[in-house]
């Protein structure tokens, strides 16, 4: 996604905040929103959800170590393992039939979640033709095609399967997750009610149903049902992540905090959690221990929307080479993530570098004409270069703002076209290689930082002094960097 993440693959949706006078940007404050079902397996443990409902609920309890491969519907085998059981099961020629059609529901189910899904709704098709009335076939290719978008088509699967089995809370459950994908959250959560009176005791489906009323804005209804679900099944990493993002819509950080932290002890392999937990304290104005989130959570699975939080977090410091470094790497992972290219446009005002800015607020708009922030960011910016002049002022100017510069070296640079503009040079290409190196070790990027800084500290400490030539030094540093920039 390439904005404030919002309901697609329900996987987050955020708010603004303002980064300096008149700068508006979706910032820090937004965070992972409640995380349903993913779509690691439709028929899978409901401990691997991502927003994203899926699957047939249940299966809340921890499998034994390396259990026997089943193909059935629950099984936790991975897809390739699942698979081939199933292959041998459904070839084998004393398979009953209506075993036989079971095993290639699941079958197909594994082979999606493979990246096979044409094959597998090509099974689940066979399975139809051979047995219209097989309520299961409807529900898996209901939750397939789901996943991949295709909703006019789910519906219709799942209505084929309530109608073929009007009892079955799944179904229910089912069609109350698709209701929710298309942010129908009132006929979700009827769905869900109608599961829930089937049966009561579906932790997973009290979770989902949490999420509709999260998405409806009805926080301590979303929490009532968090914590029903958590009593019947104590061990939900996810619903207590889901809980925290309700607790601090409602103002209440600590409880966010706490539960956040739980939802990283039951599971410290979901980067969404620490995440979370960095939103929570970045809005508790705790940017080091946010940070220190964050870098756990890039280095599980580096993401754009992780990388822009760090980056919101290092503006905040006003560390602001390290939070453009940030935006410069998410926008290599992801060039259609707008909020990295509002927040940069932030990061570049604070800079000094109007041009820079506006380039980057304008391409935050043409990435979300109704982001109102990012147009009014883009109309300031436009309208003080019109008082300056023209987007012309920029050229020759160094890297930061000499209407503030106080040091003796700096307001050389400034007085001199020629350092003015080895000056944005050196710059230019640092923010380059260390948005590289970011992409590939975090450790690598730190000590080209450090590098960096040691420049600009012997630069101020030996400016004026006799020996030193500042033009070389200048010199010798960008055909440095230019080195590695060409590795």
């Amino acid at each position: 996604m390439g904005s404030c993440p919002e309901l697609s693959n329900l996987s987050g949706i955020g708010g603004d905040k303002m980064i300096g006078r008149g700068i508006a940007a979706c910032t820090s404050v937004i965070f992972e929103e409640p995380m349903m079902r993913s779509p690691v397996s439709l028929f899978a443990a409901s401990a691997a959800l991502t927003i994203a409902i899926l699957t047939s609920f249940g299966a809340g309890a921890q499998a034994p170590a390396e259990p026997p491969v089943i193909c059935a519907a629950l099984s936790v085998a991975e897809p390739a393992r699942l698979i081939e059981v199933c292959t041998a099961l459904i070839d084998n020629p004393a398979t009953p039939e209506t075993d036989r059609l079971d095993a290639t529901i699941t079958r197909a189910v594994a082979l999606h979640d493979s990246g096979e899904t044409g094959k597998a709704l090509a099974e689940i098709d066979t399975v139809i033709s051979k047995d219209p009335t097989r309520a299961r076939a409807f529900r898996a290719r209901g939750e397939i095609l789901r996943q991949t978008g295709k909703m006019e088509g789910a519906f219709e699967a799942l209505n084929q399967a309530i109608r073929l089995e009007p009892d079955n809370a799944n179904g229910y459950a089912n069609r109350g997750n698709a209701f929710n994908n298309a942010k129908k959250y009132d006929r979700a959560i009827e769905d869900y009610n109608e599961a829930l009176r089937l049966k009561p005791d579906l932790a997973q489906v009290l979770s989902d149903r949490g999420a509709a009323w999260y998405f409806k804005g009805e926080y301590q209804k979303a929490i009532a049902d968090y914590d029903e679900a958590l009593r019947l099944e104590p061990h939900r990493a996810r619903t207590y992540s889901n809980r925290s993002a309700a607790y601090r819509k409602l103002g209440r950080t600590e409880k966010a905090i706490e539960d956040v932290t739980t939802a990283i002890r039951i599971d410290p392999t979901q980067p969404e959690f620490f995440d979370n937990r960095g939103l929570d304290l970045a809005g508790n104005s705790d940017y080091t221990r946010a940070i220190a989130d964050y870098d756990e959570a890039i280095k599980i699975r580096p993401e754009a929307k992780f990388l822009t939080n760090r980056g919101d977090a290092y503006q905040a410091r006003k560390d602001y080479d390290r939070a453009i470094a940030d935006y410069d790497a998410a926008l290599k992972l992801d060039a259609k993530f707008q909020r990295a290219w509002n927040n940069r446009g932030a990061a570049w005002v604070k800079k000094g570098d109007r041009g820079r800015a506006l380039q980057d607020y304008a391409e935050a708009v043409r990435l979300n004409p109704s982001d109102g922030a990012a147009a009014a960011n883009y109309k300031d910016v436009a309208q003080e270069i019109e008082r300056l002049g023209s987007l012309t002022y920029q050229k020759n100017l160094p890297s930061f703002n000499c209407a503030t510069a106080k040091r003796q070296v700096e307001k050389a640079i400034c007085a001199d076209a020629g350092l003015a503009q080895l000056d944005r040079n050196i710059n230019d290409v640092f923010l380059r290689v260390v948005a590289s190196a970011e992409s590939d070790s975090h450790r690598a990027a730190l000590a080209l930082t450090r590098q960096q800084r040691g420049f600009i500290d012997k630069r101020n400490a030996s400016f004026g002094k006799r020996g030193y030539d500042l033009r070389q030094a200048m010199e010798e540093r960008l055909e440095k960097l230019n080195t590695i920039a060409r590795q």
